[in-house]
């Protein structure tokens, strides 16, 4: 073989090697961003701060069931189904698994479940005090009129108060109630008939004597807070657009939880619950369910997630906002991606003191109507 023919070879291998190393180095850019590649030996996961300098410890997600009445979140058109943890991987590191926790619901408590500032209310008069047992055995099969929740409260003979019935407890009157208006729309006359006949059908059943208001001034009145609830609605989304490599979703996992973001119940969602018990979650974090359904989550690529934040569901002191803007900035940094808008144009530090300023007029606005964010009454009317 001629020096020619081997430097031919030498040079043909070179290349070859080239190629190959190449393509490797591709597929390894091109690979997800899995949880144990941030995490050096020892390194814990630290919980950030929040806007006040308070630590984000780990909580677990709230339900939303001690202030909405039963029945309510049935068929609720725009709430989202209960999660369920479903598969949603959870990260490794050289410290072991980093396994999301699935929250319990909180303790049920009955509460007043009615409120005339939402809620057309029938009081029905009583002859003699009714038990706990008769009034939940008269009750009807469902607490819906439409798509309006329908609730019964009994007055109680020992606390003088008004609450949801209960077992082994005595009432002296009783009052059926249902809301003006929801993200559905406001109460119609069809729905306000169907509420007499159902009102009047458990009057019968335990002996009382109902006394309805007057339907069409009713009906006004629903209409004129459904307007008032369209034009102060609001849902705030950011999302995070990986820059270069895609992420696995351990790997989102993993630094969501840093921030104090806990596993939601359903597949591909996270939420940073709120600073007291039984409160909606401030903010969500939701990808691809599909993603973290799959037989090896690891290997599947994200290249976007979504921060939301359901604005009159949270109490204004809780500073939702600020936390959202920062856990957005801060996934930013950590993860290597870039915050924008759903239409995918980044979103600057000035856009965002917009929508700040916005949001405290919103807030101005729903605290002179009596309906201030995050109250039980603002939760179920937007909803």
């Amino acid at each position: 073989m001629s020096s020619l023919q081997i430097g031919l070879v030498i040079v043909g291998g070179l290349v070859l090697a080239a190629v190959v190393a190449y393509n490797a180095w591709i597929t390894r850019q091109s690979a997800p961003r899995t949880a144990r590649e941030r995490l050096a030996p020892g390194e814990a996961l630290e919980p950030a701060l929040g806007p006040q300098g308070d630590p984000l410890a780990e909580r677990r997600e709230p339900g939303f069931g001690d202030a909405v009445p039963d029945g309510e979140r049935e068929a609720a058109p725009t709430e989202a189904p209960r999660e369920g943890l479903g598969g949603e991987a959870a990260g490794t590191g050289d410290e072991g698994p980093i396994e999301p926790t699935l929250a319990p619901l909180p303790e049920r408590r009955p509460g007043p479940a009615l409120d005339a500032l939402i809620d057309v209310i029938a009081p029905l008069a009583l002859e003699h005090e009714v038990s706990g047992e008769a009034v939940l055995a008269a009750l009807p099969a469902t607490r819906r009129v439409g798509s309006k929740p329908f609730a019964v409260e009994g007055l109680n003979t020992q606390s003088g108060e008004w609450e949801v019935a209960r077992p082994h407890q005595r009432y002296r009157a009783l009052q059926a109630g249902v809301q003006l208006a929801n993200r559905a729309g406001p109460l119609n006359d069809i729905e306000f008939s169907e509420f007499v006949v159902k009102a009047q059908a458990f009057a019968d059943a335990v002996g009382a004597s109902p006394d309805f208001p007057d339907m069409r001034a009713e009906v006004a009145r629903a209409r004129e807070l459904d307007a008032f609830a369209s034009g102060h609605d609001a849902q705030l989304g950011f999302t995070l657009r990986a820059r270069r490599a895609a992420w696995s979703p351990g790997y989102v996992s993993q630094h969501a939880g840093r921030l104090g973001f806990v596993a939601g119940t359903l597949p591909g969602r996270m939420v940073l619950p709120a600073s007291q018990p039984g409160q909606p979650p401030l903010l969500a974090l939701a990808y691809d369910s599909q993603a973290a359904m799959a037989d090896d989550p690891e290997q599947s690529a994200l290249r976007e997630i979504t921060l939301s934040l359901e604005v009159t569901h949270v109490a204004r002191g809780e500073l939702p906002f600020a936390r959202l803007r920062q856990a957005a900035q801060a996934l930013a940094e950590a993860m290597d991606g870039v915050v924008t808008d759903d239409t995918g144009a980044p979103l600057p530090a000035e856009a965002m003191d917009q929508i700040g300023s916005d949001l405290e007029g919103l807030y101005d606005a729903l605290d002179e109507r009596d309906l201030a964010a995050g109250s039980p009454q603002a939760r179920r009317l937007f909803s």
